[in-house]
This record gives structure tokens, sequence and C-alpha cells, in this order.
């Protein structure tokens, strides 16, 4: 996909896999950016994207002087792409790492992908001064939209964003009615292997197993092969099940995690994890493993070590729903808005040196 802004384009964004959190980043920095022009290729097969997508977007992206800065993803094989097109060597560029191939959880090691990790290392290797490493991700959800959704749904009343981070006084008229209503979990994360899906699953049945009432919703994106445990799971769960699947309306998945009360991650590998911002942002009790970058935005309270600890946490709050819908989440995240960081993607990707 080819897409320019104005006649005179400063800011080339280059994506070789246009989906995901990768589509709302150059989404946003195309509708806020003046003077982007976007090349991108479908989020298809990444494997193939990383090897071929240097030499497709040398021959696809034309001559341009006007142009003064690359923003891409680690997906395109940058040291390929400016080998093959010396006119883009020039450039700033702004390169941002999603992940981290080298430790990239496989299921057989021979799946790891060690060609993608070597590109991934040579691209930090490219000279200091034409290169700035960044790892982002960016939401997208206003704190508006997501008050909006809580209102029209006529939800409990979860934290809103423009409120302090502190503890909510239990409300004795609503407490009876926060407490008959099941617990409602949502899982919101690509359905592959790397988010742990097996985790997950196995402890809801162990919930259920026991007795306790909860609802589930699953949302997140599936790709040609998906997990064979969610086709188990749908059935074994059936019962408890809300909503499956992926949402394609921003409203639906908005509406779907207001209605939530806790979300889960059992992922394997994250970088930042912007599907357990988003449901925090719409109100919603995290429980994240306390590994990989969740330290760095979660306070302990919110965080397990163990597959037990996940299970007795999401008993507790099987049994008192209660807790989960009063509790104000102790996460700022207007930190990760567009408001709040907009001016600093506009001075990196401004033509003012490296």
């Amino acid at each position: 996909m080819q897409s320019e802004s104005s006649s005179s384009p400063s800011v080339l964004l280059v994506e070789a896999f246009y989906g995901g959190s990768h589509k709302q980043l150059i989404d946003l920095l195309k509708e806020n950016i003046d003077g982007c022009s976007v090349f991108t290729l479908p989020a298809k097969k990444w494997h193939w994207r990383a090897r071929t997508a240097a030499l497709y977007f040398s021959q696809t992206i034309p001559t341009c002087p006007s142009y003064r800065v690359l923003f891409s993803s680690s997906v395109l094989n940058l040291c390929e792409l400016v080998a093959l097109r010396p006119d883009l060597a020039r450039l700033k560029k702004v390169l941002y790492f999603h992940e981290n191939q080298l430790v990239y959880p496989v299921r057989k090691d021979q799946d790891r992908d060690f060609q993608y990790g070597y590109n991934q290392v040579l691209s930090w290797m490219l000279p200091k001064h034409k290169l700035l490493r960044w790892q982002v991700k960016q939401q997208q959800i206003s704190p508006d939209e997501a008050q909006t959704q809580r209102s029209d749904d006529q939800q409990d009343p979860h934290q809103s964003m423009s409120e302090p981070m502190s503890e909510q006084k239990p409300d004795p008229e609503v407490d009876s009615e926060d407490q008959e209503k099941p617990l409602h979990i949502v899982w919101p994360h690509r359905w592959e292997h790397d988010k742990n899906p097996e985790l997950f699953f196995s402890t809801l049945l162990r919930l259920k197993d026991r007795g306790l009432d909860f609802h589930v919703s699953v949302l997140g994106e599936t790709f040609t092969d998906v997990p064979e445990i969610f086709s188990e799971a749908r059935h074994q769960l059936d019962p408890h099940i809300l909503n499956w699947g992926f949402q394609s309306s921003k409203e639906d998945y908005l509406r779907i995690l207001c209605q939530a009360d806790v979300v889960v991650s059992t992922a394997k590998h994250e970088f930042f994890g912007v599907a357990m911002l988003e449901a925090v942002h719409c109100g919603c009790f995290p429980l994240c493993p306390k590994a990989l970058v969740y330290p760095e935005i979660f306070p302990a309270e919110y965080l397990y070590s163990t597959p037990e600890q996940l299970c007795k946490r999401l008993q507790g709050l099987c049994r008192r729903p209660d807790i989960a819908r009063r509790h104000i989440v102790k996460v700022d995240t207007t930190s990760f808005s567009w408001t709040r960081l907009k001016d600093h993607f506009e001075a990196l990707l401004a033509d003012r040196g490296p």
C-alpha cells in the first residue's frame, strides 16, 4: 500500500507487517504528523516479510529528494534496504523494536529464526548518528471513548483516567449487586503460542472444576495457524463464554473491555503489552506475569509468579468479584496516550539531526 499526505513528503513511514499494533501506530502517525508518505505490506507470513520486504520496498518506494526521516519497525531489514537504495541511507532513521527474535519462545529449537534475529542485530549496528533506537507501541483509546462506553453500557463504576489513583471506598448500595454478578474475565491477545493460551485455559478449567462461577471473553486477532487449544477450550468452557474471537469493530472491542472485570496476560514474550493497557484504561483489574516488561509498568499487587498464584488470584476474585469492580488500578495509562506523547513524536520525526 502507498499513501502520501503531500506533494513534498518529509517523513517516510515503512511497515513490512501492516496489522495489529503496527497498523495502529502507522495510522496514528499518518493522521497526526504532517508530511508523511506511507508504504506497507499486509500482515501475513512475517518471516517472509523480514526476508524479502527490503527488496520489495527498494523497488516500490520512489526516489524523493524531500524525504528527511525514515521510520520503520524492526520487521524490515533496514540494512538491506539502505544497501539497495543508497539514496535512503542519508535519511535520519527511527527504528522501533517490537520484539526480540533472539529470545522469542519457539516450540522447537529448529523453528527459531536466527536469520531475522541477526538482521535485528545488524540494524542496531548501523552508524549511531543515522539511527535512533526506540521500542514503542501506541494505544489509541482515549479517556473520553472509554468513559462513554462505560456510561452507555451502564456498567459498575470502573476507573476514569481523569480520577486520582487511589483505592475506592466501599459503597454499601452497590456491593450486593457487585457480588451477585459472575466475575467477567477477558483475554484480549493474539491467538498464538507465545501468548501462552494453554496456561490461561488450563487455569479457567481449574476454576470450573472447583465449581466457581465466572464469565469469559476471549478476544484477539487470529492468523492462519490457530493453536488447537482454542477449539478445545471453546467446547469445554462454552457455558462461561460471553464473547469469542476478534472484534472487527473498535466500538465493540471497547464495549467488551469496559464490561469486563479482570484482564489476564499469560504471555511468554512481551515488549510492551498494548492489550493489557487498553483493558486497564477501560477499568479492568490486571493480572500479569512477574516477568518480561510487566514489572516496569504494573505494581507488584498485579503480578503473579507461578500458575498456582494466578489460579489463586482468580479464585479469590471469583468468590469476591466486588473487589475487582470497586478497585481503582494504580496504573496511569494517560502517560502512554497520544496527547502526552505527541510532542515527543513530532520532535523525533523532525529533521533535526540524529
